[in-house]
């Protein structure tokens, strides 16, 4: 009886086999077709997507690029328009009265303040000794860990403007503060009045 028994599960699980490997084989070669295509449809989904991404990012790049032609100004650039500004409008002032007037300027993310300045050894300049100018002054932040430095001079009605100025750029260390750098260095002039900065590009807080 119990060999009876053990050849009907040979034998039921011989069939079982044989059911399964002929599945196997029948479904054999439909597999490859069925992945193909999948593949196929997931490759055109795929190439319609990176398409869609690559017409939005050029969209996105030429929305940047017209943005950033609009607000391109640095704060160096802000800066040296305030101060253009302030000598276009024909009144006659100090360099201090400048100096103040320039560290109030809204794009100012810092506790700024302005000071007059003597010749000699100034800030941002090493061991240059600035000379020449009959009246000076200094504006910045006040805590010193800001790479942020600003000078008006005015130098007398004969001085040679251009060489002063050079003076100011071939000696200004960007580095002064050691720790943090300056990004833009500006020098420039309106008649005897000298504007001079080293600057971070963008002042807001972070």
């Amino acid at each position: 009886m119990k060999k009876l028994v053990i050849a009907a599960l040979t034998l039921t699980l011989v069939f079982s086999l044989t059911a399964c490997g002929g599945n196997k084989e029948n479904d054999t070669p439909s597999e490859p077709t069925n992945v193909e295509s999948s593949a196929d449809t997931e490759s055109t989904d795929s190439t319609e997507s990176t398409d869609a991404a690559d017409t939005e990012t050029e969209n996105s790049d030429i929305a940047t690029d017209s943005e950033s032609d609009v607000s391109a100004e640095t704060a160096g650039v802000i800066m040296l328009n305030a101060f253009k500004e302030l000598m276009a409008d024909g009144t006659d002032y100090t360099s201090l009265e400048i100096a103040e007037k320039l560290v109030a300027n809204p794009i100012i993310q810092f506790m700024g303040g302005a000071m007059p300045v003597e010749p000699g050894l100034l800030s941002g300049f090493d061991n240059y000794e600035v000379t020449g100018f009959e009246e000076g002054a200094t504006f910045g932040p006040m805590m010193g860990s800001i790479p942020f430095v600003g000078y008006v001079f005015k130098l007398p009605a004969d001085a040679d403007v251009d060489a002063f100025m050079t003076g100011l750029k071939d000696n200004a260390n960007m580095r002064w503060q050691i720790c943090v750098e300056a990004e833009e260095l500006i020098a420039e002039a309106d008649g005897s009045t000298v504007f001079f900065l080293m600057t971070k590009k963008n002042l807001n807080k972070e």
